[in-house]
């Protein structure tokens, strides 16, 4: 056996990884998924971030008030960043009173001209009443001005991977280069529950009562089905009536996003159907968590002789039911690992297989640093990889 040409194989008695929808139907007969009644929609499985079904869902169409899941999120990280408290007071300008206030015909939480409220109460207004004039204000706030925040809101989409959106303002008010799409925002609704999830929370009230007004949250599935928590809802006459909503059943989470659908009670019929489908149909499971050692690859010339492989994000595989016990995985490692090796390096990789044929690879990286031996090993290690080489 050559040394300097062999690839380490390992089987590995669990599964790994999650897979891509493009082979989940195929892997078992199960129903084709619904057509909905919407210009573009998307079903995402929380946890691997895996798109399920689809529909048009990289057009990019205006988003209208789902544009304040954007505002909502930053606002909640700036918050823990520490960059401005819950108990701010914040200043109601005459834009924000003027562009989203009662007068405007729009959304609104109904903030007074120049009054002082809570960052906590607006931010219950942009996410349960949609304030816009909320939204503004809270904007205004944390940039200084709506375009700057705007800019932000920019920014932060395209950290998040939103490839097909821009945004105009906080409020999702009509504007040609204000635009997104149904799966961008289902990644959003994923980072907002994934990293928050105690301001999550705010987006399953179905009220709220605020200077002796209350408002009911727009997000019918709340009432109508109790694994619903979130998320928003969204319409102008352009962008017809538009949900992104979640729901958990049995440690199961799965994310919807519906665009232009004909009125309230479309947006909810249709997404309880694509959420439906998702938990009939799929089922999720986590099978390692980042940072657990899969394997132990032999190191040369280092400090240690061999090396914790594992891997950088958690293993969710996400499947059609049933389908979990018939797939395989192994690993492959690099030939020859040579320290130093830095820690997160890649070193190898592991493959899951459906009836002998790659589904998904992930690469399998070192869970710790190997520094470099002394010159003696070194050396040594150096013969023995030459001699190998020579009589195997």
């Amino acid at each position: 056996m050559n040394i300097t040409r062999f690839a380490q194989r390992l089987s590995l008695t669990v599964l790994l990884v999650s897979a891509p929808a493009t082979w989940l139907s195929a892997a078992q007969a199960i129903p084709s998924p619904p057509q909905l009644a919407a210009k573009s929609y998307v079903l995402l499985d929380h946890a691997s971030g895996n798109v399920l079904v689809e529909n048009n869902s990289d057009q990019r169409l205006p988003p209208a008030s789902l544009t304040k899941l954007m505002t909502a999120y930053i606002a909640t990280l700036e918050i823990r960043k520490g960059k401005i408290g819950e108990q701010d007071l914040v200043p109601v300008s005459e834009h924000a009173w003027r562009a989203g206030g009662a007068a405007s015909g729009g959304s609104t939480m109904f903030l007074p001209l120049n009054s002082q409220v809570k960052v906590d109460d607006l931010l219950h207004g942009i996410i349960i009443q949609s304030g816009n004039d909320a939204s503004i204000a809270l904007a205004e706030y944390i940039a200084g001005s709506e375009d700057a925040f705007a800019d932000m809101m920019n920014e932060t989409a395209e950290r998040l991977g939103m490839k097909n959106s821009h945004f105009m303002n906080a409020t999702g008010l009509p504007d040609p280069e204000h635009y997104s799409s149904a799966h961008d925002m289902a990644i959003l609704a994923r980072a907002i529950i994934n990293e928050d999830p105690a301001h999550y929370a705010i987006y399953s009230q179905k009220e709220f009562f605020w200077n002796n007004i209350k408002q009911s949250n727009r997000n019918l599935l709340l009432w109508r089905d109790k694994t619903v928590d979130g998320l928003k809802t969204g319409h102008t006459a352009e962008a017809g009536f538009c949900l992104v909503s979640s729901a958990l059943r049995d440690g199961a989470r799965m994310i919807t996003a519906v665009f232009g659908t004909a009125n309230e009670a479309a947006r909810a019929a249709e997404t309880q159907k694509l959420l439906t489908y998702g938990f009939r149909f799929f089922e999720t499971k986590t099978f390692y968590q980042k940072g657990v050692e899969l394997a132990k690859v032999p190191v040369w010339k280092g400090l240690e002789r061999e090396v914790n492989a594992g891997l950088n994000q958690d293993l969710t595989l996400t499947v059609a039911k049933d389908q979990a016990k018939n797939l395989q995985a192994s690993m492959t490692f690099l030939p020859q690992l040579t320290a130093p090796i830095a820690a997160g390096a890649v070193i190898g990789k592991v493959e899951v297989t459906l009836d002998g044929k790659v589904m998904h690879s992930a690469d399998l990286v070192a869970l710790q640093a190997v520094e470099q031996a002394g010159l003696l090993r070194r050396i040594w290690d150096s013969l023995r990889l030459f001699f190998f080489g020579l009589f195997n």
